[in-house]
């Protein structure tokens, strides 16, 4: 069957250069078909990188570059504060150790104070001197217990004279193995525990039994016992805690401070370098795929990005070269195609003039012995005649006779007239005229014209026509094909044969078809023979051209019809003619 711009932000058209210098006698070049314009596009993805085609689609956020960029500046942020933090922990502690050297020496002194004013047997000024200790900024109260734990003196007056618990926190050090121990480390004799809202640093500095003390006129210690008491020094961690918060929430401000001016300026940074640059690109990159190929980006990056532009500009020049050298090959292409296409024309409007001709003389041999006999009748009363009207005036019963025979003279002329017409319109060449055809009759006249041949070869016809829908075609054509398929058919039957003719309609949602069919009892055809029977010049005859079916074949192609051979060696073969009916989609 034959087939019969705006500008973006950034963006600037480039100077396109000027073509080439063309022949005058060219002439203009046809605007592009769509076919034309999709092989364009597959070009200019061919030329383009790959990945530039995934550029025109929208990037969901989690992929974006910025994106990547924020979440690798909020993973730094996160952890310099996590750093901070570690760090303020470490400070804390440091302080903390620091105040605990620091009570610890402050309880020594208590306890060298005492133990001089005990020597001396000044028990009062023992217990002024923890009086004034308790007075110092952070103590909270300063105590002394003897070695069974009862509380012999403290700052705090309700709690003298009462017993220690053992097993309470400031004793479990020294009595955890159910004896004092001799020596306790800073750490096993110091404790942070809360009192109210604040918390508190206990030390328990051990008074040991000296020599000095055992043998004192005012003291009746045996020089066995080891411990004669235990001071207990509490200091107040507020001021620590106060500014170790201060410290922790001035960390988290600062490192919070940082991490959001390191954003905004990496958000700055990012999109006056990176995404203005990549979101022009990415602008040029949709516009070049809708075919504005003259546009270019402005080169005004450095580095990495500006490498890109200018590559993006070179990859335009060569789509616009590309494409100059495209529209001239399209239209070079288009005009070979013409001129091969009017070629293919002519030689096919050649094949079926020859096929004619070819059949025309097959024809002749069987009309030229038909008219044979209507012109012998004609000859035969035509001198009955004049013998007659020699014998001078006919009577009534000879002028019947004579009036009989040129009747008869009449419709033998007549006969012998439309042999002669019907031969001469299958022979005149008309151009394709499509308009309402009878199938049927088609098949009737093509019968009528080869029924002398249908005779002289001894073949039985058989007509099996049904009323048809009217198809849309050119009767000429059509009977031509009725007439290759017949003739076809006759020869292939030379010592006699029947030949069955028979029509059909079939409807459908589509519009169904109309069917002719031709059945024969020939030889049949070899089945490696069956793909190549259409072909033109194809024959196994010992004489013929090969293009009676080439040419049913291409006429029912025009008709947006189908034709279908079914053939079994030594049986026959059947040609069935499928065109749809008027107004069916073909």
């Amino acid at each position: 069957m034959s087939a019969s711009p705006g500008t973006s932000p950034g963006i600037s058209p480039a100077p396109e250069p000027p073509p080439p210098a063309e022949p005058a006698a060219r002439t203009p070049e046809p605007d592009r078909t769509p076919e034309e314009d999709r092989a364009l596009q597959r070009l200019a993805r061919a030329i383009a990188p790959a990945s530039l085609g995934a550029l025109g689609l929208e990037i969901p956020w989690q992929q974006r570059l910025s994106t990547k960029l924020f979440a690798m500046i909020g993973a730094v942020a996160l952890a310099t504060v996590g750093l901070f933090f570690l760090a303020e922990i470490a400070v804390q502690r440091h302080l903390l150790g620091q105040v605990v050297q620091e009570s610890d020496l402050l309880s020594q002194t208590v306890r060298n104070a005492l133990h001089r004013a005990m020597l001396q047997d000044r028990r009062g000024d023992a217990y002024l001197i923890m009086q004034d200790v308790a007075r110092q900024g952070g103590i909270e109260r300063v105590r002394m217990m003897d070695a069974n734990g009862r509380v012999t003196f403290s700052t705090v007056p309700e709690e003298v004279g009462r017993m220690v618990d053992r097993d309470a926190e400031a004793c479990s050090g020294c009595h955890a193995a159910g004896q004092p121990l001799r020596k306790l480390e800073l750490e096993d004799r110091s404790r942070v525990f809360r009192a109210g809202d604040h918390r508190v640093l206990g030390i328990m500095t051990p008074v040991y039994n000296e020599a000095s003390c055992s043998t004192g006129a005012c003291h009746a210690h045996p020089a066995t016992k080891e411990v004669l008491g235990v001071i207990d020094l509490d200091v107040s961690l507020a001021r620590l805690d106060a500014q170790t918060y201060t410290f922790r929430w001035r960390t988290l401000a600062a490192a919070a401070l940082a991490s959001g001016l390191l954003g905004l300026f990496a958000w700055l940074f990012t999109r006056h370098h990176l995404m203005r640059p990549v979101a022009a690109l990415v602008q040029a990159t949709r516009r070049v795929a809708r075919e504005q190929l003259e546009l270019e980006v402005p080169v005004t990056w450095s580095g990495e990005l500006g490498l890109l532009a200018a590559s993006f500009n070179d990859m335009t020049r060569s789509l616009r070269s590309a494409r100059r050298d495209l529209d001239a090959l399209m239209s070079s292409l288009e005009q070979q195609v013409q001129e091969r296409t009017a070629a293919l024309r002519a030689a096919q409007d050649q094949l079926v003039r020859s096929e004619k001709l070819s059949s025309l003389g097959k024809l002749s041999a069987s009309i030229a012995h038909e008219i044979n006999n209507p012109l012998a009748g004609i000859l035969t009363f035509a001198k009955l005649i004049v013998r007659t009207l020699d014998q001078g005036v006919p009577d009534d019963a000879t002028r019947k006779t004579l009036v009989k025979h040129l009747l008869l003279v009449q419709r033998e002329t007549e006969r012998c007239s439309a042999i002669v017409r019907n031969l001469l319109d299958f022979a005149r060449e008309r151009p394709l005229t499509l308009k309402d055809v009878d199938l049927d009759a088609v098949v009737e006249e093509g019968l009528q014209l080869l029924s002398n041949q249908i005779n002289i070869q001894n073949v039985t016809l058989e007509k099996r026509l049904v009323p048809l829908p009217p198809v849309e075609g050119d009767f000429g054509q059509l009977r031509q094909a009725c007439v290759n398929v017949i003739m076809n058919a006759c020869e292939a039957m030379a010592r006699g044969g029947k030949l069955t003719v028979e029509s059909s309609a079939s409807a459908s949602a589509g519009g169904g078809w109309v069917e002719i069919a031709f059945t024969d009892t020939g030889p049949g055809i070899p089945p490696d023979h069956l793909s190549k029977i259409f072909d033109p010049f194809f024959t196994t005859k010992e004489r013929g051209t090969g293009l009676g079916l080439s040419v049913v074949y291409g006429i029912v192609e025009r008709h947006h019809g189908k034709i279908e051979i079914q053939s079994e060696v030594g049986k026959g073969t059947r040609i069935a003619i499928r065109l749809p009916p008027r107004g069916a989609a073909a």
